[in-house]
């Protein structure tokens, strides 16, 4: 088992990364670009475990194993919990940047979610990437080249990542995490391609039932009973925003008590059974980077909640046009083809599109998302009514 076999579908990446490992087209900053899930990260990863590895990452030696670890000393990761990375955290990448690698081959910095950088942490990166030390590799990132600066982009070779398709993803579930082929297939489809939501989904039967969830809403928000009044919309509201909760708790807690625990250790809390005078600001922030970082988890997951929901449009849409296609939710074809029939697809477009404004709103504007939510619940269940466009046979 090489480095790269947790690339899924990037066949051609694979090759390049390789090669470029191997000395053809060898530079020192890089940027990797692909939607959500596609292996942005793990793409860099496996190519700092190549670049450090004699054989180009066979994945069995110890160089290998302490990249993917993340313990390797020439291999640095950023990574934050915040909805944003700060100038200081840029500035000590620099700084170990400019060291000499203490295994005598890389010295490499991975910035993960380049796109969250501020303007002073992207003016701080710029300098470095324009000067780099002979012995450092740059790894940035991001979505979309447009993510970040021309002025860094321009200096990175690009590396495109694309979305697995649905028989790659059940094929690497079956063969890696042993899962039987239909809860597989299931967990590719409705992960529509993102290898972390669909390993979740695979592992965690509470995860697969948050999920039933949120994809019932579009079909309750058009029932009788949702047609009655905006009390639907207000419970399909606090549904999301509860099961989106009850998911980012599951994520943070363990974390937090570690911390927690961590904290009290490193300050004898427990031993002495008293509280040092550093203590009680070191824990007011370590309190406040949980609350930032359970901030973003919520929002991280409403996004996929959002998502979801557009998956189920997206399914109406293609039973309206009798698309010959197995649909991402399958599993409520009836559902999905009752919404198709009560509306049409030109209706459920600008639901999608409204679902899009909602999810700028939370992301870009800090819209509270129990408001953002409440707002975008109410269009999904006026646009396209019978009433509006006559009743469709």
């Amino acid at each position: 088992m090489t480095v790269w076999d947790g690339l899924v579908g990037q066949r051609h990446v694979v090759g390049s990364l390789q090669r470029a490992a191997g000395g053809q087209g060898m530079t020192q900053s890089w940027l990797f670009t692909g939607p959500p899930g596609s292996g942005r990260s793990n793409a860099a990863i496996a190519f700092a475990a190549a670049l450090q590895c004699p054989d180009r990452g066979c994945g069995t030696c110890h160089e290998c194993h302490t990249v993917l670890a993340g313990s390797h000393a020439d291999v640095a990761v950023i990574r934050t919990e915040k909805l944003s990375i700060g100038v200081d955290e840029v500035r000590e990448l620099v700084r170990r940047s400019a060291l000499a690698p203490a295994g005598g081959r890389w010295q490499i910095l991975i910035v993960e979610d380049a796109d969250r950088l501020t303007e002073q942490a992207n003016n701080a990166l710029l300098k470095a990437i324009e000067e780099p030390n002979g012995h450092t590799v740059w790894m940035l990132c991001a979505p979309t080249v447009e993510d970040l600066l021309p002025t860094i982009r321009s200096r990175c070779r690009l590396v495109t990542l694309s979305t697995p398709t649905t028989d790659e993803v059940a094929g690497f579930l079956v063969r890696v995490d042993d899962v039987n082929a239909s809860l597989a297939d299931y967990a590719a489809r409705a992960s529509q391609g993102h290898i972390g939501r669909a390993r979740a989904l695979a592992r965690d039967e509470a995860t697969r039932n948050r999920r039933r969830e949120v994809v019932a809403i579009p079909a309750m928000l058009v029932s009788p009973a949702g047609r009655s009044g905006l009390g639907a919309c207000m419970r399909a509201a606090t549904q999301l925003v509860e099961v989106s909760k009850a998911e980012a708790d599951a994520i943070t807690q363990e974390l937090d008590a570690r911390e927690k625990a961590d904290l009290d250790a490193a300050y004898g809390v427990v031993e002495r059974g008293r509280r040092p005078r550093e203590y009680a600001p070191a824990l007011r922030r370590l309190e406040e980077g949980q609350r930032t970082r359970a901030k973003r988890r919520q929002l991280d997951v409403i996004d996929r909640g959002l998502m979801d929901l557009v998956s189920v449009y997206r399914d109406a849409i293609a039973v309206a046009a009798g698309v010959p296609t197995r649909l991402v939710n399958e599993e409520i074809r009836a559902e999905v083809e009752s919404l198709a029939r009560v509306a049409t697809p030109e209706a459920n477009l600008v639901r999608i599109d409204a679902i899009f404004a909602a999810r700028e709103q939370m992301l870009e504007f800090n819209v509270p998302p129990a408001l953002a939510l409440e707002s975008l619940m109410v269009a999904l269940r006026g646009t396209g009514e019978p009433s509006e466009r006559g009743v469709r046979a």
